[in-house]
């Protein structure tokens, strides 16, 4: 991510997001992993956070890291919400590379169950890899590190066909574990957990905020 997209309207789905999925999985952990990358001259990360339908705390939230530019202020999320859970940032001053992404997602925290929310420019790699791109590697690695019932969630921008084909091809290159998604006009978030309870709350998580909102859903055949 870049800071200069911090409280935008796709800011407001994601952080409205991740605060229902990891509540509603009853976690204690919400752990963000913002693979920064620095701004750069695009107008990108200009709309307002109200074009997006989020609660009126995460509204709130998203006007405060519109003034602040401050990544750090996402730890205040629970609190606004009323959440049970902690933020916790992963190398939140980092400049993400991708010659050093090996060591760049170590420790990715206590053994307990959480959410470990990626957050690429882009989302999954493509063909090549770069910067913008979280590897299938390395969320095989960040699996390795954290309990079988923890998820993944990872950013995903739209990539010039339907998020429900895309999904599928990203299903395909996932090296083990069970995914689900739910996406909107720009943004898909893919959830994948060793544990396919996990996967199945995920699902049952993603139609209860879907409820209302002009939102898609798609997973594995379980």
């Amino acid at each position: 991510m870049k800071i200069q997209y911090l409280g935008d309207s796709r800011d407001s789905f994601k952080w409205d997001y991740q605060d229902h999925l990891t509540s509603y999985l009853g976690y204690s952990e919400l752990r963000v992993v913002p693979m920064l990358t620095p701004n750069d001259s695009s107008n990108h990360g200009q709309t307002h956070p109200s074009r997006y339908p989020a609660r009126q705390e995460i509204q709130r939230l998203c006007e405060l890291l519109r003034e602040s530019r401050d990544l750090d202020d996402v730890r205040k999320l629970p609190a606004m919400t009323g959440a049970c859970y902690r933020v916790e940032m992963h190398r939140p001053t980092e400049v993400f590379a991708d010659q050093s992404r090996a060591s760049y997602f170590n420790g990715t925290g206590q053994p307990v169950d959480k959410v470990v929310f990626l957050d690429p420019d882009i989302g999954f790699e493509p063909r090549y890899r770069t910067e913008k791109h979280v590897g299938y590697s390395d969320v095989e690695a960040i699996l390795d590190e954290i309990t079988d019932d923890s998820v993944v969630s990872v950013f995903q921008y739209f990539r010039r066909k339907k998020f429900a084909r895309d999904f599928q091809d990203i299903r395909r290159r996932i090296i083990s574990g069970h995914a689900a998604a739910i996406y909107g006009r720009y943004v898909m978030f893919v959830s994948i957990s060793r544990s396919r309870t996990a996967i199945e709350a995920v699902i049952e998580a993603n139609k209860e905020y879907a409820g209302g909102k002009r939102l898609g859903m798609v997973d594995d055949p379980l």
